[in-house]
């Protein structure tokens, strides 16, 4: 029922005043408004690294009806994973591979809006598979 938008911005429903808990601990919304803000401008920078081609081809992926959200979510993985090689080596990969996930969902939505609910499942799919103890670690780093 919470969103938190890329901006940092959140909305929908508080919960007792607070954003709940998140992965079984509360979560301190100035750790997320902190940690979203950082994640968009390295996003802004990201951004001109992505070409068209690669969104296209996301986007026939995510089109295709024969495929399975596995399916889906496993070739996103391997988008996310070669874009993230062509970081600088200063970035945290697992960052980098967050970033980069979000931002081809923004491309991919932007592009066809019509898949958001297919993009945003099959992101969070992602980052639950492959990002779930890295975000745990980045709240609990910065609330610290």
């Amino acid at each position: 029922d919470l969103e938190l938008q890329c901006d940092g911005n959140r909305s929908g429903h508080l919960q007792n005043g607070e954003l709940g808990e998140w992965a079984g601990a509360p979560v301190n919304e100035d750790v997320v408004r902190i940690i979203a803000a950082q994640l968009a401008e390295i996003g802004d920078q990201l951004d001109k690294e992505i070409q068209a081609r690669v969104v296209n081809d996301l986007v026939q992926h995510f089109l295709n009806e024969n495929l399975s959200i596995e399916e889906i979510t496993v070739h996103m993985s391997r988008v996310v994973r070669e874009l993230a090689q062509a970081i600088p080596s200063d970035m945290e990969q697992e960052k980098a591979m967050l970033v980069l996930a979000m931002l081809l969902t923004k491309k991919i939505v932007n592009t066809v809006p019509s898949l958001l609910h297919r993009a945003f499942d099959i992101t969070v799919d992602f980052m639950n598979q492959q990002l779930h103890n890295y975000v745990v670690e980045m709240v609990s780093a910065v609330s610290l």
